[in-house]
């Protein structure tokens, strides 16, 4: 078996967790919560960031600080997971869907100006596959409306544009550490600020609406409610196994790379013969080997090569559903314009496996299978042949 995924470990999560249980304090902001934060502000670099205990939840708390309510409005990919639209629709926000760019899988930067009114109080970039959305564009045009840019940057761990981190180019960034992420504590998160006026404020958020950081800082003498808020803090535990994978960061982002570009040179062919499609990395943009997918025809010989991966023993998924067709996304927001690309593209991608310390034997193992389904199933004869595959 080629599993979809395997969570990355490197080698010294368990013994830092084992410190964090030796020293007795486990609830967060302990020492490798202060590490994970001294580590991300040099290497990002930023404002400041706060450990959250999902992306989600640093969604969420940008939706606090920008103060979004009932008849306010934000603008986003369809295509995206649905915690970004519920972070600001659980505000009594009106999501405002826009399509995407079929090369990139990102929100069409194009098509945002004519999604902007009165209402509109954010538009939240979704980095996909770890590759960076036209942030120049899109800061332009939010700089004139003066509204603000969240990147949902869940996938963007260590990817880039123009030289700069993604995270680190809007108002906020978020980012996860899911256990499907290049680096993980099997759930948690990070929000990323770049504009100091929002600081203490995110503090009070993350500590239930309580000046706690303030009082831990000897600011104050005690501390108390001071504003609405949640908990948001990951345990020592959860910052502990970060941090062992924060200190082998590059070690984990060279093999995933290398796995990445394994692929490429593998299909490339299968993509000149105009079988398949292949990952577009724009000029200006660092990926971070997030992911790696294929496009195919269309959404039956998806399902034809899924299925036939899974008789050979090799795991691979589909991604969103796009929120715009789903029966909340419905209720809470509308597609902007024609849905031109978002569906359609949506069900002709298909991810295959990759992880920290996947084999190149066992890329080449998925290669072979991609490219064997296809000598398999011509175009004359493909839906005949895919039908039987599916069902052997």
């Amino acid at each position: 078996m080629i599993p979809f995924n395997v969570p990355p470990v490197t080698g010294k999560e368990l013994a830092y967790i084992e410190d964090v249980i030796h020293k007795g304090k486990l609830c967060g902001d302990g020492e490798y919560t202060k590490k994970c934060h001294a580590w991300f502000e040099k290497n990002i670099p930023a404002k400041k960031v706060l450990l959250t205990t999902s992306c989600t939840h640093a969604l969420e708390m940008t939706a606090f600080l920008l103060d979004i309510k009932a008849g306010d409005e934000v603008i986003m990919p369809s295509y995206t997971f649905v915690s970004t639209a519920n972070a600001f629709a659980i505000r009594g926000a009106k999501i405002i869907f826009v399509d995407i760019d079929p090369t990139t899988m990102n929100i069409d930067h194009s098509k945002i100006e004519r999604a902007i009114t009165k209402k509109t109080k954010a538009i939240i970039p979704v980095h996909y596959a770890g590759v960076s959305c036209d942030m120049d564009a899109i800061n332009t045009l939010a700089d004139k409306r003066d509204i603000a840019v969240i990147e949902d940057a869940a996938q963007s761990f260590m990817s880039g544009y123009k030289g700069k981190n993604s995270g680190s180019l809007g108002k906020f960034g978020c980012y996860s550490f899911h256990e499907t992420k290049n680096i993980s504590c099997g759930e948690g998160g990070l929000l990323i600020i770049n504009d100091e006026k929002y600081i203490e404020q995110a503090e009070i958020i993350r500590e239930k609406g309580t000046n706690r950081s303030r009082f831990l800082r000897g600011v104050v003498d005690k501390y108390t409610w001071v504003n609405k808020g949640s908990s948001y803090l990951p345990s020592e535990l959860n910052a502990a196994y970060l941090f062992a994978q924060l200190e082998n960061s590059e070690i984990i982002q060279k093999k995933r790379i290398y796995a990445w570009n394994l692929y490429m040179e593998g299909l490339k062919d299968l993509e000149n013969s105009g079988y398949i499609m292949l990952p577009h990395i724009p000029e200006n943009v660092t990926h971070n080997a997030h992911m790696f997918y294929v496009k195919t025809k269309d959404i039956e010989e998806r399902c034809a090569l899924m299925n036939y991966l899974k008789i050979k023993g090799i795991g691979s998924a589909f991604h969103y559903i796009p929120l715009h067709n789903s029966s909340q996304g419905k209720k809470c927001g509308s597609f902007l314009g024609t849905d031109k690309w978002t569906t359609r593209e949506s069900e002709r991608l298909l991810r295959l496996p990759l992880w920290y310390g996947i084999t190149p034997d066992a890329i080449l193992e998925v290669v072979d299978s991609v490219i064997s389904f296809y000598k398999i199933n011509n175009e004359n004869d493909f839906h005949k042949k895919a039908y039987y595959m599916g069902n052997s």
